[in-house]
Order: structure tokens, then C-alpha cells, then sequence
């Protein structure tokens, strides 16, 4: 990673020692906090478990994540392409992620591809992509919206059911060894009520911290977390994804 020496966290910060959202609204939108905060939930607990070795961080923006991971790999590689909104100073290749990555046969141990599929064209190619330039054994971690809004327009072009995720893996020649929802209809219902009224001025910024904040506490009940896990086969806020190349 280029200029490591500078790099500070942004999307994704360190509060009692887990991983989760910002509260800086430069970095994560307000309606946004509990989507990420569940993203980060992942990320903190699988890396730990699977990051190793060359890490290949694929549409990596300004390396959210580098804080998660940098003590479990040799070193990592940051690409994002050219017309991203996240452009910065720590990249380490500029490049189409819709062409050939300009990478040899097995050079990484473990891959990254976090909020990046859905921005695909084809997806299937930079899947196969990814699974050639893995190592034996080596491991994708990766995350996908699915009952989410329209972002980065116009480069948001799809959303994947887990049938989708695994039939990509599968024929790109990896195996899926965890495939789980971001949560159900409440969280669904939480961030589109969350991203909705911060439309309303001077109260919209507000009720949206507060509903998030409640509804991120709510899913640490009993109850609640027995909706979600009941309703998020059918209503996936989104999907975790690890896969190993076969």
C-alpha cells in the first residue's frame, strides 16, 4: 500500500476494541450507520480468522479496512479504478476492474472485494479474475447490498441472491465456505426509514441517529433478533461472503 505512513481510518474506526461505522458524516452517510456497522461486525470477526499471507484489496477506496487486517498479512495491494468517488493517495495500481487484473497466477493468499460487485458490469469475469490470481487455498472475503438504495450512479448495476453469489463462485473455481444475510426486515426496514427521513430539515438528521441507534439495540434482544434471523432469508438487507479456491 502506498503511503502506509499517512493512512488514517475513515469509513470503518475502532470503538471497544470491534470494529464499526464512523460517525463522521464525510465518511458514512447518517442513514448508513447501521448498514456499516453490520458490515464491519463481519469483517472484524472473518479476518481475524481468515485474512493471510498477500492480501489483493480490490476496489479498496481509501482502505477502510487496513486498520482489520494489516496484523494478520504480509503486506497488501490496493486497487480501485479511475473514476471512483473515492480516489486517493494509497493505491497501488489505478486500473478497469471491468478488464484482465494485471496480476500473475496465484500471487495473492487472500483477496478483499467489499461494496464492488454490484458496481460490475460482468461480474462473472472479475470473478474469475479473482480466482486466478489466488493461491491454492487462498480466500475471498467479500460483501454485497441486496434491499438496499440506488448508489454511485450510474454504476450500480445489480444485486445478487446467495443462488447468484454461489453459482459466480462455483464456476469461477471457488468454493463457498461462508454465505450469510446482513440481517432481515427490521434492519431493512430501519435503513430505508433511516435514509427517507433524513429528507425532512432541521428533524430528519435526528429520528434517523434514532432509529438506528433503537433498532441497533432492538436486535440484541431475543425477539427481535429471532425476527431477523426468521425474515432475512426472504428480505436480506444484504450478503457475507468467504470463498476458497478449490
Amino acid at each position: 500500500m502506498q503511503s502506509a505512513d499517512i493512512w488514517k481510518p475513515g469509513k470503518y474506526v475502532y470503538r471497544n476494541n470491534r470494529l464499526a461505522a464512523s460517525r463522521d458524516p464525510e465518511e458514512v452517510c447518517v442513514g448508513s450507520r447501521l448498514i456499516t456497522d453490520l458490515i464491519a461486525k463481519f469483517y472484524d470477526e472473518n479476518l481475524r480468522k481468515y485474512a493471510k499471507g498477500r492480501l489483493l484489496d480490490l476496489g479498496c477506496g481509501k482502505v477502510p479496512l487496513y486498520s482489520a487486517y494489516k496484523d494478520c498479512v504480509t503486506d497488501n495491494t490496493c486497487v480501485d479504478w479511475g473514476n471512483s468517488l473515492h480516489r486517493n493517495k494509497h493505491l497501488d495500481h489505478e486500473c478497469d476492474l471491468t478488464k484482465p487484473l494485471p496480476f500473475k497466477d496465484g500471487e495473492y493468499d487472500t483477496v478483499i472485494l467489499s461494496d464492488v460487485l454490484e458496481h460490475m458490469p460482468r461480474p462473472e469475469l472479475l470473478m474469475k479474475e479473482i480466482s486466478r490470481v489466488m493461491s491454492p487455498d487462498g480466500i475471498l472475503l467479500m460483501n454485497v447490498p441486496f434491499y438496499y438504495w440506488i448508489h454511485e450512479e450510474p454504476h450500480d448495476f445489480y444485486r445478487y441472491t446467495e443462488f447468484a453469489l454461489r453459482y459466480l463462485s462455483e464456476t469461477s473455481g471457488m468454493e463457498v465456505i461462508v454465505l450469510t444475510p446482513t440481517g432481515g426486515a427490521p434492519e431493512i426496514m430501519t435503513d430505508i426509514y433511516a435514509k427517507n427521513i433524513l429528507r425532512i430539515p432541521l428533524v430528519g438528521k435526528p429520528l434517523a441517529v434514532i432509529a438506528q441507534w433503537f433498532a441497533a439495540l432492538m436486535i440484541h434482544t431475543s425477539l427481535c433478533a429471532k425476527i431477523s434471523r426468521a425474515t432475512a432469508g426472504k428480505f436480506p438487507l444484504g450478503y457475507f461472503m468467504v470463498a476458497k479456491k478449490k
